[in-house]
């Protein structure tokens, strides 16, 4: 090619050799890390230890593990506190639901057969049923309205307050549907609460061939099932605290088909062991609680009237 020198021309160096430093003008030797250096090669010393360089601006790698161990160790600390407040909390509710369990005022089957006449035991629990679920569904709509404009704080005292009035009106159901299908526990008063209870949190009828069933001593198994329960429970009525009364219809119709579910599965179970009315032995009226909760504050089951035979329901 017009321009190239020929091979033969060509200057070839010993291998291994050093040429030193070549004639003519030389060009500085810049390392992007070292610095520049005045003999023209890059310089081997450690750029940490050159004055001449400026400061690294980097963060070194200790300060930023400290500042992400310490994010880590903050967000592990608040997620115990809020887990912590969480147990409490849900305790509290346990025990708040266990309380009011002997205060639920029951309608034994003589006074339920007297306000609801030329009624079968599937008719009867039909209105029972549907007394329970309308009563359930306002509780819901209520607390849904309360939240219609956000509180944070107050959020958590109103599901409880949900929670607990919807707890009060099916373990009435419940233990009136042991009457009407001639199950009732023995007992008193506080062993035939444990019974429902354990029946409230189980979502199941009692069964004499299964004595976990019939348990009138609250262990800790009925326990922390009670409080599986009233964590589900809870979960499932976040939605009733939607803003612009969308929590109160949501809250609504899930209190409303919770309500019918648990009603159909005590049912099924009840069917199982039911005692016809004319085969019932002659059983003594329920007891009334002394300190009974209020029909107003327990949002009567439709139907639980006193008018007509002069008998205030027990």
């Amino acid at each position: 090619m017009t321009g190239s020198t020929p091979p033969r021309k060509r200057r070839f160096f010993p291998r291994g050799a050093d040429q030193g430093a070549q004639q003519g003008p030389q060009h500085d030797t810049r390392d992007h890390e070292r610095g520049s250096t005045g003999t023209g090669a890059a310089s081997l010393e450690s750029a940490a230890g050159r004055g001449d360089l400026p400061a690294s601006l980097e963060v070194t790698a200790p300060a930023a593990h400290r500042r992400a161990a310490a994010f880590r160790e903050r967000a592990r600390e608040g997620a115990r506190k809020g887990g912590a407040r969480a147990r409490a909390g849900l305790a509290y509710l346990t025990d708040r639901i266990i309380e009011i369990a002997p205060r639920v005022p029951v309608r034994d089957l003589a006074t339920l057969r007297r306000q609801f006449p030329g009624l079968g035991p599937e008719e009867l629990a039909d209105k029972l049923v549907a007394g329970a679920a309308k009563a359930t569904a306002t509780v819901g709509a209520g607390v849904g309205a309360a939240a219609a404009m956000p509180v944070p704080p107050a959020m958590p005292a109103e599901l409880a307050a949900e929670v607990t009035g919807v707890a009060a009106i099916e373990l009435k159901l419940i233990a009136e549907l042991h009457e009407v299908y001639g199950v009732r526990p023995a007992g008193g008063l506080a062993q035939r609460s444990t019974v429902y209870l354990n029946s409230w949190s189980e979502e199941r009828g009692i069964e004499a061939t299964r004595p976990s069933t019939v348990s009138a001593a609250l262990n800790s198994r009925m326990k922390r099932e009670l409080r599986q329960r009233i964590m589900k429970r809870t979960v499932r009525n976040l939605p009733n605290l939607m803003p612009f009364l969308v929590g109160a219809a949501v809250g609504a119709a899930m209190n409303r088909r919770d309500t019918r579910k648990l009603a159909a599965r005590i049912r099924d179970d009840l069917r199982r062991v039911q005692v016809p009315w004319d085969a019932l032995p002659a059983l003594p009226a329920l007891e009334r609680p002394d300190n009974a909760l209020p029909e107003d504050a327990l949002k009567e089951l439709g139907g639980h009237s006193d008018k007509g035979d002069g008998h205030r329901a027990p």
